[in-house]
């Protein structure tokens, strides 16, 4: 993976004009990843309506989304165009596998946070509390500075075997968070519709109390949906990228030009997920939209 530069991102398997517009998409997606985030950031720092540790669990992935803008895409924007160090290309593969695992480990944490928010009701703030999602953060960023350091060391060592190993414990961490989130959000579906049915088909209810469940459902789908909607993104950008490992592994598909073009424009479809989380917190997030709105207002006032 690290024995060479320019080939391992395959460059000069482009044709004339394919490698410009991938290395300006990737610039491009790099800035709006990079603001995006930061501005998320900002943003969820004052917004007081979100429980404190689901507000954590959306700034680790804001810095992930961040550190993708910020590390991953200008360290591949700069290998794609010199000829750098097997060092460097080292250093860029540790990041894009860190943050490879971290992204969804975290979706999948969340989704699990907003399960447990609908199933154990009153009882939810004193189970999950910020110290225990700090623990379950740190335990994610662990699993994937652990697995991306084996993955360089077993390349730089020439043990492909063990590197190969490492990937495949990636895909499946990947695997295992997809599988997580889709039965969460299952569980999530059906609980509400339940739910629902209960309160509309009650008999001879308290007006107010019904009120208010039915605003409390409400107010909950509209999170969850906003959640959702990230996860499946996710799911969209990482899917072809997923594929592609299984063909290169299994569907012999080698290593032609159109292998590569296709290569890179995966990558460039997992990197636009960085960039399209910041818009969906904001079209799905009410207090953080208009944080948003007020950040930027600020800021044209400067």
């Amino acid at each position: 993976m690290a024995n060479n530069t320019n080939g391992t991102f395959g460059v000069t398997k482009m044709p004339p004009g394919v490698d410009i517009v991938l290395i300006a998409l990737n610039i491009f997606l790099s800035i709006t990843a990079t603001l995006g985030n930061a501005l998320i950031l900002v943003a969820l720092r004052n917004v007081s309506s979100i429980h404190p540790p689901t507000k954590l669990l959306f700034r680790c992935l804001a810095v992930t989304d961040l550190c993708v803008g910020l590390v991953c895409q200008p360290l591949y924007v700069y290998l794609t165009i010199s000829n750098s160090t097997i060092e460097l290309v080292d250093v860029y593969i540790f990041f894009f596998f860190v943050l490879l695992t971290v992204s969804p480990l975290t979706s999948a944490t969340i989704s699990v946070d907003r399960l447990l928010a609908l199933l154990l009701g009153l009882r939810y703030r004193h189970v999950v509390t910020l110290r225990r999602v700090r623990v379950v953060i740190a335990c994610v960023w662990f699993i994937g500075v652990s697995n991306a350091s084996l993955d360089c060391v077993a390349w730089v060592l020439s043990k492909y075997k063990v590197a190969l190993a490492s990937l495949w414990t990636f895909v499946a961490l990947i695997m295992v968070s997809i599988i997580i989130s889709l039965f969460s959000y299952t569980k999530i579906f059906f609980t509400l519709r339940h739910q629902q049915a209960q309160v509309q088909g009650h008999v001879q209810p308290e007006q107010s109390s019904r009120v208010r469940s039915v605003l409390n459902i409400a107010r909950y789908k509209k999170t969850v949906y906003s959640v959702a909607w990230i996860q499946f993104a996710m799911l969209a950008c990482y899917g072809p990228n997923i594929v592609m490992v299984f063909l290169r592994h299994f569907g012999n598909v080698g290593y032609s030009t159109e292998v590569w073009i296709a290569s890179a424009v995966f990558l460039c479809l997992f990197f636009l997920n960085s960039s399209l989380n910041p818009v969906l917190y904001c079209w799905g997030i009410k207090d953080v939209r208009q944080e948003v709105k007020n950040i930027i207002r600020k800021c044209l006032c400067c």
